[in-house]
């Protein structure tokens, strides 16, 4: 057992030491979960090594050995009404913590106090992106927020979806192309807490790591002006450049951001020429462009905007452009396009 003892050393519980009131709710719903099940499992635990024991061919006492035995109203209502009770309570605590836990849901006024922080949090290939709205600067694979305030977070993903998540401080809460999902947390201590990408999204996804910092209203302020004084603008050419798939990327810093370049972000039309999302289902709403929309192919081409996969491979030749099939074609192309639509 000493190795084994040796290789738990290196374990981190960060579910079971939480630093943060949402960590904290998780925590407790992990333990009573796991206690109102130990009521099932312990006994079982212990009859299935005491049974078998007791039940020996090789005992000399056998007086209570009963061929005819076929049914006890005791054990049926062990066997069935202590699972059930179980199922009830499991069901009503898991009730109670995921509508007080919802990740949409602001924290209590009594958990978290101060004007809350607003994030704007983008997965990429293979990094982190960080946009402080309020202030104007961004972050690249590492968090700074002021410890006993909310903070209120909005997502979304570049390319491949992800799933964000600080152990410490939060739950697990995905990130997806073309849409925002939200988050709400709270550092109840000044730390460092790790967050990661806890969902695999290609040969990226082990580095695909950052530092979530709690400090004092002093120190946040600091962090901003350190960030202001990087120089660097966050605008549409420098992100279409951080946007490119990469590996294990250094912390860095952002003393500007391009306005609305979040909810570019979540349209995915941040590269020029590219229709934004909201403008499409609005279209959509109105119609379709019809045929007349035909022109505008390449502005709602999305996934091959970058000429490569998620992988860093480079896409195939897309195929020729919806108008000239429609059009028939001219020679054998045409002709054979022309039967297949005759089929």
């Amino acid at each position: 057992m000493l190795p084994v003892a040796a290789l738990l050393a290196g374990c981190q519980y960060d579910v079971l030491v939480p630093k943060g009131w949402v960590a904290a709710q998780e925590r407790d719903l992990f333990v009573i979960s796991t206690l109102i099940m130990c009521i099932v499992i312990v006994p079982v635990l212990i009859m299935s090594v005491y049974f078998p024991w007791k039940y020996r061919a090789s005992r000399q006492d056998k007086s209570d050995y009963d061929p005819h035995f076929e049914h006890s109203t005791k054990i049926e209502i062990v066997v069935w009404g202590v699972p059930i009770a179980i199922i009830v309570a499991l069901g009503w605590f898991v009730y109670e913590y995921t509508h007080k836990l919802d990740p949409y849901r602001p924290l209590p006024a009594e958990v978290a106090q101060g004007k809350p922080v607003e994030v704007e949090a983008v997965s990429l290939d293979w990094k982190w992106l960080f946009i402080y709205p309020e202030y104007g600067v961004a972050s690249v694979n590492e968090m700074v927020i002021p410890a006993n305030r909310p903070i209120n977070m909005k997502l979304t993903s570049s390319t491949v979806m992800s799933t964000f998540v600080v152990p410490s401080l939060s739950g697990m809460i995905y990130t997806m192309t073309g849409m925002q999902t939200k988050l709400h947390i709270v550092a109840d201590h000044q730390g460092t807490y790790p967050g990661r990408a806890a969902h695999y999204n290609g040969p990226g996804f082990t580095g695909m790591t950052f530092d979530t910092i709690a400090t004092d209203d002093a120190g946040f302020d600091a962090w901003i002006a350190k960030a202001k004084a990087s120089g660097k603008e966050l605008d549409t050419e420098s992100y279409m450049s951080l946007e490119k798939p990469s590996m294990r990327d250094p912390v860095g810093y952002y003393a500007s951001v391009e306005p609305d370049l979040f909810n570019r972000i979540v349209n995915m039309c941040v590269e020029p020429g590219k229709t934004c999302m909201a403008e499409t289902m609005m279209q959509d709403r109105m119609g379709g462009g019809g045929l007349d929309g035909i022109k505008d192919k390449s502005k709602l081409e999305y996934d091959d905007a970058r000429g490569v996969d998620g992988f860093g491979n480079a896409l195939p030749t897309p195929p020729a452009p919806l108008a000239h099939l429609l059009s028939g074609g001219h020679g054998a192309a045409g002709e054979e396009e022309g039967q297949t639509h005759g089929e």
